[in-house]
């Protein structure tokens, strides 16, 4: 087989949008590539989002705070709006602390060292007076896709839960052209459009993307085979009893019970197989959705390897 032979340039490029042009692409690679990389940026990019945000003053969000012009609802889809840059696994927290007469913006929040924000100029309230006091306390996440704010319920008064998009990657247009190589006229070239939030650039968006397939086509060709359970009658590797269940049972957050449907996962006895570091490493999955399934898990009489 004859090994691909293509360029890749780079039209334009900028912190939150780039054009790609690859070519020459054999007749019908334009699409085939397109498509597998428009669908994987709109949702295997990770990115960091806010899940939830705690308003000093405001125990729910149907509120009001003397001297802000915004109501808590309005407050809320602000702070939403900040875009993160985050990749570990354990939540971070920003918080600020401002007082009027003013605008109040997203760079004002303080942040751990591994935490930055790529709008910083982006509006959170105006405040009205000098008597006027804002206090916010937001929790950034790093993840995958979208999150809705019922996957996250909290028992802490004041604590407001929020849907999180987390993907860095706002916008994929591509388009398929004739080319020509010589005198031969049937080649493609794919002309792709990358627009993102500034977190991530969109050449390491393309890349990234580019790797992930690279990933699975390779599984395809060299197929890595799950370790085989042993056939011994030993007690600690029999099914437990009751482990039969379906995952839906285990009333997980719907986001969790999703990722490891996708993965295979169809009852507890299936989870029960892996080990805890290897269930940590499913898609959409990390060592806080490893807790939640175990605290699930424990409370039916179970427990992860």
């Amino acid at each position: 087989m004859q090994e691909p032979q293509f360029t890749i340039t780079t039209e334009s490029l900028s912190d939150y949008f780039g054009k790609f042009i690859i070519e020459p692409l054999p007749q019908g690679f334009g699409h085939t590539l397109g498509n597998a990389l428009r669908r994987v940026l709109y949702t295997s990019i990770p990115g960091a989002a806010v899940t939830s945000v705690s308003i000093s003053g405001a125990s729910h969000q149907f509120t009001t705070l003397p001297g802000v012009r915004e109501d808590v609802v309005q407050l809320i889809l602000a702070v939403k709006q900040i875009r993160p840059t985050y990749t570990k696994d354990q939540p971070a927290r920003i918080t600020f602390s401002a007082k009027g007469p003013g605008e109040v913006t997203a760079g004002q929040f303080v942040t751990p060292p591994d935490v930055t924000i790529a709008n910083p100029k982006l509006i959170i309230a105006h405040l009205a007076d000098k008597n006027s006091h804002l206090e916010i306390e937001a929790t950034i996440e790093s993840g995958f896709g979208y999150s809705p704010a019922e996957d996250r319920t909290s028992t802490t008064i004041g604590v407001i839960p929020t849907d999180a998009s987390f993907t860095p990657v706002v916008r994929v247009n591509y388009e398929v052209a004739a080319t020509r190589v010589g005198r031969l006229t049937n080649y493609d070239k794919l002309m792709l459009d990358i627009t993102t939030d500034g977190t991530l650039s969109p050449q390491t968006a393309l890349t990234t993307a580019a790797s992930i397939l690279v990933s699975y086509f390779t599984s395809i060709v060299h197929p890595q085979q799950a370790a085989a359970v042993s056939a011994s009658t030993d007690v600690s590797t029999r099914p437990q009893a009751g482990s039969n269940i379906a995952i839906e049972e285990l009333d997980l957050p719907t986001r969790i019970a999703n990722a490891l449907q996708k993965a295979g996962f169809d009852t507890v006895s299936s989870l029960l197989t892996v080990p805890r570091a290897e269930l940590a490493k499913v898609k959409n999955l990390g060592g806080k959705s490893v807790k939640v399934i175990d605290a699930a898990l424990t409370q039916r009489g179970f427990e992860l390897g």
